[in-house]
């Protein structure tokens, strides 16, 4: 597997402990994992997620709040203490960073989509890991619009679609894609690799994560058939254990692989 330009997605639960407030110790690990992948030579982009979560403890909340415009406050809130951090975290390994907020609509406009290709590109040029949100703040209130990804599963395999990524790895709080619930089923059994997503794949998919996020195993399978219709290799790994970055850069197996 040709693994020069990777997408990574990092999700709320792997950032934040349950309580919303930002998890150091696991950062700290992911971003020097991440650094040293970069420095082999490897083009690395970030989505990730947490603005909402970093939100959550930085206002104080327990819950998401309903009404969508608070919704929007929140991540607007979160999303510059989430760089912050990043930037705090890449820094001290020297690595350089830029924010990337995108939209559905801005991706699949001609000209600009032409645009933020040309920005990856020079982003590359330059040595700069860009790290990728959905642009939370305009969001509709009307949930039909269709002009944003949702969650960030959807975003990432959408990125990695659209800068042709060798590799989307999505990092989760699970090894990868079990039969059933790993959580609540001890006779679960693990699936080292997927050739398409089928019905009975998705039969295996649980609901929503934590309190936190918005993904969960079904999102994951979502975002696998569309890196996949797109050419591209998709890894479900345990975001617990970074250093595995190291073992799929050599080729070897890693978590669950969606071939495409």
């Amino acid at each position: 597997m040709d693994m020069k330009r990777i997408v990574i997605k990092i999700g709320t639960s792997s950032l934040t402990y349950s309580s919303g407030q930002l998890n150091y110790r696991h950062i700290e690990n992911m971003t020097n994992v991440i650094c040293d992948i970069k420095n082999m030579g490897h083009e690395i982009v970030l989505v990730s997620s947490g603005a909402s979560g970093v939100g959550m403890g930085k206002l104080e909340l327990n819950k998401k709040p309903e009404q969508s415009a608070k919704r929007r406050a929140l991540a607007a809130s979160g999303q510059s203490g989430l760089m912050a951090m990043y930037e705090n975290f890449f820094g001290r390994y020297h690595c350089k960073v830029a924010q990337v907020l995108l939209t559905k609509s801005v991706m699949t406009d001609k000209e600009k989509a032409e645009s933020i290709t040309r920005s990856f590109e020079e982003m590359f040029n330059y040595g700069v890991l860009p790290i990728v949100n959905e642009n939370d703040v305009i969001a509709s209130d009307n949930k039909n619009s269709g002009d944003m990804f949702g969650d960030n599963d959807t975003l990432s395999a959408s990125v990695a679609a659209f800068i042709k990524a060798d590799v989307l790895v999505i990092w989760s709080d699970i090894d990868g894609l079990y039969t059933k619930n790993p959580r609540s089923n001890p006779d679960a059994e693990f699936i080292p690799i997927v050739h398409g997503v089928t019905e009975e794949i998705y039969k295996m998919a649980g609901g929503a994560g934590s309190k936190v996020g918005t993904g969960g195993m079904l999102t994951k399978l979502n975002a696998a058939v569309i890196a996949n219709n797109a050419g591209v290799d998709m890894i479900i790994a345990n975001s617990s254990k970074p250093e595995l970055l190291y073992d799929l850069a050599e080729g070897k197996p890693v978590g669950t692989l969606f071939k495409a």
